[in-house]
């Protein structure tokens, strides 16, 4: 064999390894790459990422089918606890991850924006030492309209007996996450994690059924050009907000891109940059989102991407719970875009 011919041979082989290495990272075999062994707790958060997986794959295929379907879109009539209309997704969704956690052997909690309360496992909670907190469908406005929508999960573990059934361990700063990240249903279906190292991300191949490994590491631009925030608020807003609004208005190069997903709007800022705003209202100065199911986690996925997360007075991840459903104003994105926020905060322009 010429020697070109053993260099063409070299480099097939090199790039099929490298395809075949690609194709064999699934999101489970790349959790216990993160830990670089196999004790208990890997093997354990990496079933428990499988299983948060599943749910994505069965939330995808409903989705997928959902028009096609009697009884998936529109409302239910009922109102959740945040005084909020169900939608029918939103209610299969939280039917879902219960589901495929009751088998997991794991997790002892699941605690849901559209339950009151936890939700307990109790054969899983003498073993299972962890919780499950997690916004089943974020966006679901965007159902019936067949736009982008997302699934926002943290994996914390169980601080003491719980024997009251009152979760107050969960209430703690964001910190206490071990895990966080999303699953975004959109053209493709992706899931993006973290576990304290690093951002990582993952697309749903169906023809294998497996989520595998898209982009290790992923780092959110310092600056970006994007702002994504419901303008439609403007004048229920504090005046140092709506100055900041007025301030990108009148500077080249900025965009404005809001999808009434956030995972959706988060995962744009995470790769091209920029500030995703929800800000509290006079009306309801705490604003909208949940601390922990929606803002903790996000928080804590962007920060390990290099960004910044607060609500413009304190980081978020800092943020002290006083009841699960707590809400809270949210500013996250690049860190340069976020201190500018700040700025017209502190500043009261």
């Amino acid at each position: 064999m010429t020697k070109a011919a053993e260099s063409l041979e070299s480099s097939m082989d090199k790039g099929t390894d490298k395809s075949l290495d690609r194709d064999c990272t699934t999101l489970s075999r790349h959790v216990l790459q993160q830990f670089q062994n196999f004790s208990p707790e890997a093997q354990d958060l990496s079933a428990l990422m499988n299983r948060i997986a599943l749910a994505g794959k069965l939330i995808a295929r409903r989705m997928s089918h959902a028009g096609l379907m009697e009884g998936v879109l529109g409302f239910t009539g009922e109102v959740n606890v945040q005084g909020e209309s169900v939608k029918k997704m939103d209610v299969y969704a939280n039917d879902v991850f219960i589901s495929v956690f009751k088998q997991s052997g794991l997790v002892c909690r699941l605690a849901s924006e559209e339950m009151d309360k936890p939700y307990y496992i109790p054969e899983n909670c003498p073993i299972g030492r962890y919780s499950l907190l997690y916004d089943p469908i974020d966006g679901s406005s965007n159902t019936d309209t067949n736009l982008s929508l997302g699934s926002i999960f943290a994996i914390r573990k169980q601080e003491g007996d719980d024997l009251d059934g009152d979760a107050k361990d969960l209430l703690a700063p964001g910190h206490k996450q071990i895990a966080a990240g999303y699953i975004l249903y959109g053209p493709s279906t992706m899931l993006v994690y973290t576990m304290g190292k690093g951002v990582h991300s993952f697309t749903l191949d169906p023809s294998l059924g497996e989520f595998i490994l898209t982009e290790e590491n992923i780092q959110i631009p310092v600056h970006g050009p994007v702002y994504s925030v419901n303008e439609g608020n403007f004048w229920q807003w504090n005046e140092p907000i709506r100055e900041y609004v007025r301030y990108v208005h009148r500077t080249e190069g900025y965009t404005a891109r809001y999808s009434g997903a956030m995972v959706s709007d988060i995962h744009r800022i995470l790769l091209q940059g920029g500030v995703f705003l929800y800000p509290g209202t006079l009306p309801k100065p705490e604003g909208k989102l949940r601390l922990l199911y929606e803002s903790a986690p996000l928080a804590f996925l962007i920060e390990q991407a290099g960004g910044k997360a607060t609500t413009g007075h304190q980081n978020i991840l800092d943020v002290v719970p006083s009841k699960l459903h707590q809400r809270t104003p949210l500013i996250i994105g690049s860190k340069q875009d976020v201190a500018k926020v700040e700025s017209f905060i502190q500043n009261g322009h």
